[in-house]
């Protein structure tokens, strides 16, 4: 938000106050200010000249010699410009004069005669064209009407004036505005803030008479306001408008338009005037878009519509896209003679989302994106009139009209000094805390404070309490030092266990990646699945796009992204995992259910058994012994047949196995993906923290290798169970090591080998009972699984 600093003015007294001390206190009373800036800095001394005479220079062909009035003498000045007549007004850059650049400007001679100055052009003064329409870029500039001789010419072209600009955060909107910003100064130096109530002249034509307003939507349009003007005359702005409008970064395009801008900037209320001969029936309607309704916005751009889009229309068509941009069928044209002014509050959100989806972000749509204050919309109607009769651009119709669906509830919180004191750590006195709120325009009745309209960004007292701190001062709060013995933090149970299980899969050689929880719908039916739980996501109100337009409710799909983008980068192989948060509706509350899982994922040269000892290896870390792996046939995202559930005793860890064939297809994978989901805090229930500690063994260990065939429907963890069974107490140790499915092996068998340790804390195992244990194991594993031992 940027605008002249003299703007002020117009509203509180701060003609005494130096550009530099605006800018530091306002920007500690909470209006940062982002710079201030003078076109006219660089630029001194150079002044209004008329030449008198234009002579030849003696000694040079392409020269000529000027005499200049400048007011207090005649100066002598050599150029070589063209386009100079007798008689022109020009600017003349004196004897010691600067020009941007850092150009310094000093008598000389040119070819043996004497210049005392520099007649300008343009570009030496740091203008151009649209600054100055009727000048030429490669010449002196010719003013285009006479001013005083001597007269400095930053006052011209207004380059004198000071801009300043405010970093404005979103939540303050009544601060995008001049009357914002001079209300937040006079507070802030506790001035007199003067806010005049337009005046207008009135015809004694009615309203009725010439137009009408029909509000339909009247959720998404909370104030609508209507004013005529007939007897329009288009035409210029006078300088000190289309200045004020320069200077603030706006190009000044007729009285009628630039009306509709000085008041935005203003008031911070978006306006806009229709032809009103153009609009069919004379009148106005604000209902939604039918879908795939047309209309050619002020940008000559063809735009299709919504059914969630708001429009303003006639009786027959589209006329503007509301609180976005208005429609070229009916735009202010030389010819217009009656106009309707439209000031109106429609609904933020609605505004914002037209805007995003049209790809139409205008200075009005910003604005009321933010959230205006429905009580400013009159106020902005009538300074347009107000201004349109000063600048004689026609006739106000008397009469409004004024259609208000808005709240007329003000906020109201509980005024309590004590608790912003203590808030606050001061002591701030109560009449000052009443001082700085009524000049804010609170109302405070006993205990209570009314909130004024335009301030939607306060919620509670805290917002109170920063409203008092911020005038009274951050930098007078005295320092109070901490109290108590200094402590040393320590990290939670689920984070001490995240770090482990987040050590332990790095030591497996997994690779850590974070992917994003918006994701989209479409990742059901890319990943098969058949879980009607996940299948029910929390949808995004308002995304970016289709492919953020939920929150994930599993992490396998995002894994899968993970391995097939390496796997289409060539990367051979790659094992990866992801600690977050899934998100999952619960029925009558607003927000989601958040559970933290783990997901493990590898691909290339890796199988089942390289993803269930990372899976084994996480357990074990986590002193969980008592676990299982059952086989799984239901799930549709993983290979039927090569996916297990991880149990411990009634308790599901998670689900791991190979990814359905159709699946990995469904992602353009070209190798075989494993992946497991693990539910966090199922492990951190079961995680078995405190660690007894045992001596080392005093008894040497025993290995044997047990190498068998088997159907091949036999699962590892059927097989692992009557290992365990057989083997009793001396059992220290069971792992698998080989599964082989060959030329030499028959179909529909495999060869699966484990090795066992034995030990026993007592005395040194003989070879007698280990082969009594192991003849045990062979005996069951024939009789159970029909296993032939190799």
């Amino acid at each position: 938000m940027k605008f002249p600093v003299k703007w002020l003015n117009d509203y509180v007294d701060i003609s005494d106050i130096s550009i530099e001390k605006l800018a530091h206190e306002m920007t500690m009373s909470g209006s940062k200010v982002e710079g201030v800036e003078n076109l006219g800095e660089e630029i001194q001394n150079v002044v209004v000249g008329k030449i008198l005479s234009i002579e030849k220079h003696p000694d040079a062909d392409k020269l000529v010699v000027c005499k200049v009035d400048v007011g207090e003498e005649v100066l002598q000045i050599v150029t070589g410009a063209k386009n100079v007549n007798e008689g022109d007004f020009v600017p003349v850059a004196l004897h010691g004069s600067h020009l941007p650049g850092g150009i310094t400007i000093k008598k000389g001679k040119l070819r043996g005669v004497e210049s005392c100055g520099m007649l300008c052009s343009i570009g030496e003064l740091n203008l151009t064209l649209e600054d100055v329409p009727y000048a030429i870029e490669d010449g002196i500039l010719i003013f285009d009407r006479e001013y005083p001789l001597g007269m400095d010419v930053k006052e011209i072209f207004s380059l004198n004036e000071d801009i300043i600009e405010f970093e404005i955060t979103p939540n303050r909107a009544d601060c995008f505005s001049v009357i914002g910003i001079a209300r937040e100064a006079a507070v802030t130096f506790d001035k007199p803030f003067n806010l005049k109530t337009p005046v207008i002249h009135e015809t004694n034509d009615k309203i009725e008479d010439f137009a009408s307003v029909e509000v339909l939507d009247k959720e998404n349009c909370m104030r609508y306001a209507a004013r005529v003007v007939k007897n329009v005359k288009i035409g210029p702005s006078p300088k000190w408008l289309s200045d004020r409008l320069k200077l603030s970064g706006i190009r000044s395009i007729n009285n009628i338009v630039d009306i509709t801008n000085y008041v935005l900037l203003e008031y911070g209320q978006p306006m806009h005037a229709f032809d009103l001969d153009n609009l069919a029936g004379h009148k106005i309607i604000v209902r939604k878009a039918n879908e795939g309704e047309v209309i050619t916005t002020l940008d000559e751009q063809e735009r299709k519509l919504d059914s969630s889009m708001l429009m303003i229309c006639d009786s027959e068509k589209a006329v503007a896209v509301a609180g976005v941009m208005g429609g070229l069928n009916t735009e202010i044209e030389d010819t217009t003679k009656t106009l309707l002014f439209e000031s109106a509050c429609f609904y933020g959100a609605n505004v914002r989302t037209t805007a995003r989806k049209l790809g139409l972000r205008t200075e009005a749509s910003s604005r009321y994106e933010k959230g205006l204050d429905p009580e400013n919309v009159i106020g902005a109607i009538n300074r347009a009139c107000e201004l349109v009769e000063m600048l004689g651009a026609g006739e106000v119709v008397s009469g409004i009209i004024d259609i208000d669906n808005s709240n007329k509830e003000g906020k109201v919180l509980p005024f309590r000094p004590d608790y912003i004191n203590n808030f606050l750590g001061t002591d701030i006195p109560k009449e000052d805390m009443v001082k700085t709120l009524t000049a804010f325009e609170f109302k405070i009745d006993g205990d209570k404070v009314l909130v004024p309209s335009f301030r939607s960004d306060i919620e509670g007292e805290a917002d109170l309490a920063e409203e008092v701190v911020r005038i009274y001062g951050y930098d007078k709060i005295e320092a109070t030092p901490l109290r108590g013995e200094t402590t040393q933090g320590i990290k939670t149970k689920d984070q001490k266990m995240a770090d482990k299980i987040e050590n332990v899969l790095i030591a497996q050689g997994h690779y850590e990646v974070m992917n994003f929880s918006f994701v989209s719908p479409d990742i059901f039916e890319k990943i098969n699945t058949n879980d009607e739980t996940i299948k029910n996501p929390v949808v995004i109100l308002n995304p970016l796009g289709k492919d953020c337009s939920i929150m994930r409710t599993t992490l396998v799909a995002s894994m899968m992204d993970t391995l097939s983008f390496n796997n289409n980068q060539r990367t051979p192989n790659g094992k990866f995992f992801e600690m977050a948060r899934v998100y999952l509706p619960r029925e009558s509350e607003k927000l989601p259910d958040e559970k933290k899982k783990v997901c493990l994922g590898m691909y290339g040269g890796y199988d089942f058994y390289d993803l269930k000892g990372s899976i084994e290896a996480i357990l074990d870390n986590l002193n969980i012994k008592d676990y299982e792996f059952v086989a799984e046939g239901e799930n549709t995202t993983f290979h039927p047949g090569r996916c297990a559930r991880i149990l411990s005793g009634d308790k599901l860890i998670g689900i791991m196995g190979e990814i359905h064939p159709t699946v990995c297809k469904n992602y353009a994978m070209s190798a075989k993906a494993y992946v497991a989901e693990l539910d966090f805090d199922t492990l951190l229930s079961l995680w078995v923290s405190d660690v007894e500690y045992k001596p080392l063994p005093k008894f040497p260990a025993v290995t044997r290798d047990i190498a068998m065939l088997v159907d091949d429907s036999v699962t590892v963890g059927e097989i692992e169970k009557i290992i365990k069974k057989c083997s009793g107490k001396i059992l220290e140790d069971v792992k698998l090591f080989d599964v082989y499915k060959g030329e030499q092996i028959e179909s529909g068998k495999k060869s699966v080998a484990f090795s066992i340790v034995y030990r026993a804390d007592d005395r040194t195992l003989t070879d007698d009972e280990i082969t009594v244990v192991f003849d045990k194991i062979v005996s069951n594993l024939e009789k159970n699984l029909s296993a032939q031992l190799r």
